[in-house]
C-alpha cells in the first residue's frame, strides 16, 4: 500500500487506469480531511469531539456519482503523509479510482473544520496554507484520455486561483474540446481569491470551453455579473453553455437550455448540515445527465439527493444512492442509513 502511494507522482497520461474502458465521470480539484463537530449550536472552541471524514468538493461529487452506479475517477493531489494516505484508502471504499491522485513534497494534505448551527449557519475553517496540494496538479501529468473520453468532466473554479492548477485546468479543456457534458461548478469561494476581479476573469475564460454551468446567486454573480435566477441564466447561455443551473436555496432551483426552461421547488428536510448538499446536487446530476434524463427529472433527483445529505452532518459518507433519491421521490419511508453502510 506505502509504496503505491508513494509512487502516484508519476500520473499515467495516456490510458485509463482501467484498461480501455473509458470513465463515466471524471473530476478534477479539491481534497482533503474533514474535522466535524459532533457538538451542534457551539462555536469550535466550545467542541469536545469531532470526526473525521473525506472532503472537498470535486473529491465529493466524484462519490456521489459512484454512489449512483457510475465509474469514477479523481484527478487531485494531496500531501505526503497519513491524511493523504487516508484520502487514497477513502477514495477506493467509495469506488473511485484513485490512480490520478498523487502526492506531493511540501504542503500537507489540507483538513477543513466546520461549526454546525442549524438550519443555515456553517462557517467553515479551511487549512490550506501556504497552498494545498490539490493547487498544484501540473498540466504535464494530467490523465488526458481519461478526461477526453470521460462522459462528464467536472471542474470548480477553486481550480483556477492559483498557478499551476489553473493552466492544468486550462489545458484539460482544450484536450476535451468542449464535448457534451462538460461541467463547471462555479464553486466561488473568496478566501481562496486575492481579488474578486480576477474570479470573474477566470470564469469567463473557462465559459469558453465548458457546456454546463452550475452555481448559486453569488457565485453566477462573479461568473455573468446576474443575482437575478433567470437574467443569470440567460447570460450564462449567451455565454455559450447548453446548459445553465442556478441554485436558489430555500427558493429551489432553475435550469435552463435554449429551448427549455424548468423550475424545482427545495424538497423539505430536517437540516443538520447545508454543507455536502451542492455536491450531492452535483454527483446526481451527473447521473441524470448520463441517464439522458429530461430536464425536470434531472433537477428533481438531484434536488432530493442535495436534501438528503443536508439532513445529515457529513458530506462524503451522506451521500445517498438512486434507490434512496427514488424512494423519496416516491414518498416512501425516511432515509436508509447510508452513512452507516458506507463505513
Amino acid at each position: 500500500m506505502k509504496d503505491r502511494v508513494n509512487d502516484m507522482d508519476a500520473m499515467d497520461t495516456t490510458t485509463p487506469a482501467r484498461g480501455d474502458t473509458a470513465y463515466d465521470v471524471v473530476a478534477i480539484g479539491r481534497t482533503g480531511v474533514d474535522i466535524y463537530p459532533l457538538q451542534h449550536g457551539v462555536g469550535l472552541e466550545k467542541v469536545r469531539t469531532f470526526e473525521k471524514f473525506l472532503g472537498g468538493s470535486a473529491t465529493n461529487v466524484a462519490v456521489a456519482a459512484a454512489r449512483h452506479g457510475h465509474r469514477t475517477a479523481l484527478v487531485t493531489r494531496t500531501g505526503r503523509d497519513a491524511f493523504g494516505r487516508y484520502i487514497h484508502e477513502a477514495l477506493r471504499d467509495f469506488g473511485v479510482d484513485d490512480a490520478y491522485v498523487s502526492a506531493v513534497d511540501g504542503p500537507p494534505t489540507p483538513v477543513t473544520f466546520c461549526e454546525v448551527f442549524p438550519p443555515d449557519d456553517f462557517p467553515l475553517y479551511f487549512y490550506r496554507y501556504p497552498t494545498a496540494p490539490d493547487l498544484m496538479i501540473e498540466a504535464d501529468s494530467l490523465p488526458l484520455q481519461a478526461i477526453r473520453g470521460a462522459g462528464v468532466y467536472w471542474s470548480t473554479v477553486t481550480g483556477l486561483s492559483q498557478e499551476p492548477s489553473r493552466a492544468a485546468h486550462f489545458r484539460a479543456w482544450e484536450a476535451r474540446g468542449r464535448r457534451a457534458h462538460t461541467v463547471l461548478d462555479l464553486d466561488y469561494r473568496p478566501m481562496f481569491w486575492t481579488d474578486p476581479a480576477e474570479a470573474g476573469e477566470q470564469v469567463d475564460r473557462a465559459l469558453d470551453h465548458v457546456t454546463v454551468a452550475v452555481g448559486n446567486r453569488e457565485e453566477c454573480e462573479v461568473a455573468v455579473g446576474e443575482t437575478e435566477p433567470q437574467r443569470a441564466a440567460d447570460a450564462l447561455l449567451e455565454r455559450g453553455v447548453e446548459l445553465a443551473v442556478v441554485k436558489q436555496g430555500p427558493k429551489g432551483v432553475l435550469a435552463a437550455t435554449r429551448d427549455e426552461r424548468v423550475e424545482v421547488p427545495p424538497f423539505p428536510v430536517e437540516v443538520v448540515n447545508g454543507l455536502g448538499a451542492g455536491d450531492a446536487f452535483g454527483g446526481a446530476l451527473c447521473h441524470g445527465l448520463l441517464e439522458g434524463w429530461d430536464l425536470r427529472r434531472v433537477l428533481e433527483f438531484a434536488n432530493v439527493a442535495g436534501a438528503i445529505v443536508a439532513s445529515r452532518l457529513e458530506c462524503s459518507t451522506a451521500m445517498p444512492t438512486s434507490a434512496e433519491v427514488e424512494a423519496r421521490l416516491a414518498g416512501a419511508s425516511p432515509f436508509a442509513t447510508v452513512a452507516e453502510e458506507a463505513r
